[in-house]
């Protein structure tokens, strides 16, 4: 299935007779409840999805991230999530964001991991939609209950214990973070600053242009490449809390490999004293 949708191919789908279900899923650090921009327009008939509280299992505030910072939720909770979305089985579901995909992306890797086939990312998220001058709606929408079935497990993940020993013998694990942040220099977030020992460094940034877009397959792949990543390698990715881990694996996708995500990423490992951390560049 495709990964991708640009803004007129969605436009058209819209005006086809093709179900189609559209998710609004913005959602940044800094501003993690994207309801009021949601409100203030979004694209026709788009309905908005907490990151927060339908996309991971909860953690509240105060609580320490032993499973990071967004675990996975259950198939349970999810399926419950998807039909208040309005999404039927067969549906084709298009998410995006206002972030360059990089929340839209974490919906694409947990709805078709919970088995949904064709999730699209509107590329160059809602930047990309409002400047080709396609309509925006205001308000809320609230779609009749959908009966979709969910399942779960169809896209790979790993645990910490996994990721511990994943590095080497033709595995690749790849942090996405910032390179401040893998090297140790800052951070803002987490117990522990650094790495998982072994990773690369591969920050989810430069898998999109200035527009927002991500870049070719063919230079996604040749980025990989530099920075280490082997052409048959088995890939494992991580990040802060397993949002912007979900960015690097649609690149990782469009660029030829078929990635592993470590979902718990750095805020469940910084959160375990027993496990080593790295600093400074890669080897």
């Amino acid at each position: 299935m495709p990964i991708l949708i640009a803004p007129d191919d969605l436009a058209a789908l819209i005006a086809s007779e093709t179900p189609v279900r559209i998710l609004d899923v913005r959602w940044r650090l800094d501003a993690p409840d994207g309801r009021p921009a949601y409100l203030e327009g979004h694209l026709p008939g788009a309905v908005y999805v907490d990151l927060d509280h339908e996309l991971a299992d909860h953690v509240p505030t105060g609580e320490p991230a032993v499973r990071g910072r967004h675990p996975l939720p259950d198939r349970e909770a999810l399926q419950a999530s998807a039909r208040a979305w309005g999404v039927d089985d067969g549906d084709v579901v298009v998410v995006y964001d206002d972030l360059k995909s990089l929340s839209a992306s974490r919906a694409w890797w947990v709805l078709r991991g919970a088995g949904i086939a064709d999730v699209r990312i509107l590329d160059g998220a809602f930047r990309a939609w409002s400047d080709a001058g396609l309509p925006v709606e205001r308000g809320e929408v609230v779609p009749e209950p959908g009966t979709v079935t969910l399942t779960a497990g169809v896209l790979p993940s790993i645990d910490i214990d996994t990721a511990a020993t994943w590095a080497g013998e033709g595995r690749v694990l790849l942090d996405a973070r910032a390179g401040e942040r893998y090297r140790g220099e800052v951070e803002p977030i987490d117990p522990r600053a650094g790495h998982i020992p072994g990773a690369l460094s591969t920050p989810t940034t430069a898998n999109v242009g200035a527009d927002g877009r991500f870049l070719s397959p063919e230079t996604l792949r040749e980025q990989f490449l530099a920075a280490g990543v082997p052409e048959d390698a088995t890939v494992a990715t991580y990040c802060g809390s397993g949002v912007t881990a979900a960015h690097n694996a649609v690149a990782l996708t469009l660029a030829g490999f078929e990635p592993v995500l470590y979902p718990g990423s750095w805020s469940e490992w910084a959160n375990h004293p027993e496990r080593p951390v790295a600093t400074g560049p890669e080897a």
